[in-house]
C-alpha cells in the first residue's frame, strides 16, 4: 500500500499511465494471432495422389480411374490405384483393368486451392504419412512458450521488464520473419519455436509492467480492458486470414509489426515497483519524479527524496536483501500446496482450450467463421466473469467456468458428426467458459503468491498463452508474504 499511495501522489492515473498501457498493450493483439496462426498457415486443403506422371487422363478414363472414393463418394486422400480401373482394355486383349489396388501417394498430391491456395502443408506436403508433422510444429512452438516462459521470466525479475521486453519484441519480429522466408520445414519449425519463446515473455511481462505502475482500485478494470483487446486479435486473425490465403505473406504480415513495438519499446520507462523491489532507490526516484512530470504533478514529485523512499518502502528494501528461487514453492507447505493446487488449473484450463481452438477444421463449418465466432464468445463470457468475480468472489467462478466448460466438451464428444450445429454451438460455449476459467485464474494466481516470488511462479504456470489477461496480477501481494514467512 506504501507504493501505491506513492503512485498516487505522482498522479494515480495519469497522462503516462494512459499513454505506456496502450503503447504497452497494442502487440497483444497480434499475440492472439500468433498463438492461432497455424489454424491457417497450416490449414489442410481437400487433397488426393497424383496419378502417375506417364499416366493418360483422357484415355484411362478421367482422375476417377485413379482415384479411389471413401463411403461418402469423395476421392481417397492418401491412396491411388496401382493402374487404372476402367478406359481402354490392355494392349494384349484381356480386357479392362479391375484389379482394384491400391498404393501410397508415390508422386504426391494434387490439392484444391481454392480457399488455402498456400499453407505449410500444401508446400512441404504435410498429409497421410506426414501428417505428423504439421502437429509438431505447433508442440514445437508451445515448447518454445514453455522455455521462453521459464527463461526469460527469470530474467526479467533479474534485468527489469523493460529490457526484456524490448529484446522479446526484435526476437519476434526476427524469428517471425524468418519463418516466412523458411526454405525447408526444418528451419521453419526452429523459428516458430523462438517466436513462441519471446511471445510467452511479452505476454507475462506486459501484465506485470502494467499493473505496477497502476495503483490497486483500477486494475481490475484495466485488466479486463486487456482482456479484450486479446480477443479482438481475434477478430483481427480471420479478417486478416481471409484477405491474406498465402502463408508466407500472413505470417510476414503478423510479424513486421513488432519491428515497430521494438523501436518504440525503448520510451517505456521501467517499473519503480521493480526497482524498489532491487534496492535501487536512486532508479526508483528518478522513475517516479519522471511520470510525476509527465502527468503535470511536477510539484509532487519534487517533494519526494531518498529520505521519503527509504521511511514508505521499508518492506521492499527488506525484501530486496532476500532472493527467492523456485525451490521455495516447493519448500514452505503453504506455497506448496498453492503451487500444486494452481498448477492443476492452469494444466485442466489450457489442455481444454488449446484442444477447441487449434481444430477449427474439425467443426466443419468455415474456419474464418469458427474463429470469429470463437473471438466474439469472449467478450459476454469476460463481462459475466468479472461481474460473478466482484459479486460472489473468485471460487464459485473458477468452480463454474471449469465445470460448465468440461460438461461442454463431454457432450461434444459424443455428438455425432453429422450434427455441425450442435457440435459448434458447444464447442463455442465451452471456449468461452474457458476464457472466463483464465480471468479467474490469473487473478488468483497473482493474488495469493508474494511479490518477491511471483513472476517466478508465474513463469512456471502461464505459459499457456491461452488469454494474456493481467487481472490476475491486480494485487501486490505484501500481506501473503506475511502469511509465508517461511519464504523470507
Amino acid at each position: 500500500m506504501a507504493f501505491n499511495d506513492l503512485l498516487k501522489q505522482v498522479g494515480g492515473v495519469g497522462r503516462f499511465q494512459l499513454i505506456q498501457v496502450t503503447l504497452v498493450v497494442l502487440p497483444l493483439i497480434l499475440l492472439a494471432s500468433h498463438n492461432t496462426l497455424q489454424n491457417f498457415t497450416a490449414a489442410i486443403p481437400t487433397h488426393h495422389c497424383r496419378p502417375p506422371a506417364n499416366a493418360n487422363l483422357s484415355k484411362d478414363g478421367g482422375l476417377e480411374a485413379w482415384i479411389p472414393q471413401d463411403r461418402q463418394g469423395r476421392p481417397e486422400p492418401c491412396l491411388r490405384f496401382t493402374s487404372p480401373q476402367w478406359g481402354m482394355p490392355f494392349p494384349n486383349g484381356t480386357g479392362d483393368n479391375g484389379t482394384r489396388i491400391t498404393e501410397p501417394c508415390t508422386d504426391g498430391w494434387m490439392y484444391d486451392n481454392s480457399t488455402f491456395p498456400s499453407t505449410i502443408v500444401t508446400e512441404w506436403n504435410l498429409v497421410c504419412s506426414h501428417r505428423a508433422l504439421r502437429q509438431l510444429a505447433q508442440s514445437l512452438y508451445m515448447t518454445g512458450v514453455l522455455l521462453g516462459a521459464m527463461m526469460f521470466g527469470y530474467l526479467a525479475d533479474r534485468l527489469g521488464r523493460r529490457k526484456v521486453l524490448i529484446l522479446n519484441y526484435l526476437q519476434t519480429a526476427v524469428s517471425g520473419i524468418c519463418a516466412a522466408y523458411a526454405p525447408n520445414f526444418s528451419v521453419y519449425c526452429t523459428f516458430r519455436l523462438l517466436s513462441g519463446m519471446s511471445l510467452a515473455s511479452i505476454s507475462i511481462n506486459t501484465m506485470t509492467l502494467n499493473v505496477e505502475w497502476m495503483p490497486i482500485h483500477t486494475r481490475a478494470h484495466v485488466g479486463t480492458l486487456i482482456g479484450y483487446v486479446y480477443s479482438l486479435g481475434q477478430f483481427l486473425l480471420a479478417g486478416v486470414a481471409y484477405a491474406v490465403p498465402y502463408w508466407r505473406h500472413l505470417q510476414l504480415l503478423v510479424s513486421v509489426p513488432f519491428f515497430a513495438f521494438f523501436i518504440y519499446s525503448w520510451f517505456f520507462i521501467e517499473s519503480a515497483r521493480w526497482y524498489s523491489s532491487s534496492g535501487r532507490l536512486d532508479l526508483t526516484l528518478k522513475a517516479l519524479q519522471r511520470v510525476a512530470r509527465i502527468n503535470g504533478k511536477q510539484e509532487e514529485g519534487a517533494k519526494l527524496s531518498m529520505d521519503v523512499l527509504r521511511a514508505s518502502l521499508q518492506k521492499e528494501l527488506t525484501l530486496s536483501k532476500v532472493q527467492a528461487s523456485a525451490i521455495e514453492l516447493l519448500r514452505c507447505p503453504a506455497l506448496r500446496r498453492l503451487f500444486l493446487c494452481l498448477s492443476m488449473l492452469w494444466f485442466a484450463t489450457s489442455f481444454a482450450y488449446y484442444g477447441l481452438v487449434m481444430d477449427l477444421q474439425g467443426f466443419g463449418v468455415s474456419i474464418y467463421l469458427i474463429q470469429v465466432i470463437f473471438g466474439a464468445v469472449d467478450l459476454p463470457a469476460k463481462f459475466v466473469c468479472f461481474f460473478v468475480i466482484n459479486s460472489l468472489g473468485r471460487r464459485p467462478a473458477q468452480m463454474a467456468s471449469l465445470l460448465l466448460a468440461g460438461i461442454c466438451i463431454l457432450v461434444n464428444a459424443v455428438i455425432p458428426k453429422e450434427q455441425t450445429i450442435v457440435r459448434t454451438s458447444l464447442a463455442v460455449l465451452g471456449k468461452g467458459c474457458l476464457a472466463a476459467s483464465f480471468n479467474c485464474i490469473f487473478l488468483y494466481t497473482g493474488e495469493l503468491y508474494p511479490t518477491m516470488i511471483r513472476l517466478l511462479a508465474c513463469s512456471f504456470q502461464v505459459p499457456s498463452l491461452g488469454d494474456p489477461n493481467p487481472i490476475g496480477l491486480c494485487r501486490t501481494g505484501t500481506t501473503v508474504i506475511q502469511q509465508f514467512p517461511q519464504v523470507i
